[in-house]
């Protein structure tokens, strides 16, 4: 089976954790990637370009590839095992290209956060979809409460309830969890996240 392009269509929040929204270019059909929070978190300041003050792991990564002589052009999710996706980064550079590229193995999550970061293409295998693809109307019925249950995601009961949300607000429920687990290093990260976000919202609203 041969690989589709797709988008990073938005992370969403379920009962069972965040996931990332895998979405095939003009397809109603999405694949949920189950994600951490400290990924979550790291997609989010990626998709918002926030500058941070210090590097964080995967903007640092995206330094080393390029001192190294080296470009990420292209990130596949090639497969999925017994709920385990499998991604994969392709590198050009030095004695590779396109052509024969340097690929190296990847959790999604990582793959994601560093293509979010190049703004480089994101591919996703037949299979994949075929396996792990959710219906979008199914998705948006759950959030406006038209009638799907949560147990329609998997066939049975315990399938997890979606909510999309802006990233803003992604950012502010982990901050919020941070706070409740008491992990108030991460939460203060957060913070200042948002507080950067905030003060770059409002120059480009000026």
């Amino acid at each position: 089976m041969g690989m589709i392009e797709a988008e990073i269509w938005t992370i969403v929040r379920t009962d069972q954790g965040n996931a990332v929204l895998l979405r095939p270019l003009g397809s109603d059909i999405s694949v949920p990637i189950f994600i951490g929070q400290f990924e979550t978190q790291a997609i989010l300041i990626g998709f918002g370009e926030i500058a941070i003050p210090r590097p964080l792991t995967h903007d640092l990564l995206i330094d080393v590839i390029r001192r190294l002589g080296f470009d990420l052009f292209r990130v596949e999710v090639h497969d999925v095992k017994d709920g385990t996706f499998y991604a994969r980064l392709f590198l050009g550079g030095q004695n590779h290209s396109a052509r024969n590229p340097l690929i190296l193995d990847a959790r999604p999550s990582d793959a994601f956060a560093l293509a979010v970061r190049r703004k480089c293409p994101v591919f996703v295998s037949e299979k994949v979809v075929e396996k792990a693809g959710v219906s979008i109307d199914l998705i948006i019925d759950e959030v406006s409460g038209t009638g799907c249950s949560s147990g329609d995601f998997d066939g049975g009961s315990s399938g997890p309830e979606f909510k999309i949300q802006n990233h803003r607000e992604v950012l502010q429920a982990e901050l919020e969890s941070a706070v409740e687990a008491e992990e108030y290093e991460r939460a203060a990260e957060i913070r200042d996240i948002l507080a950067i976000l905030d003060k770059e919202n409002g120059k480009k609203s000026i």
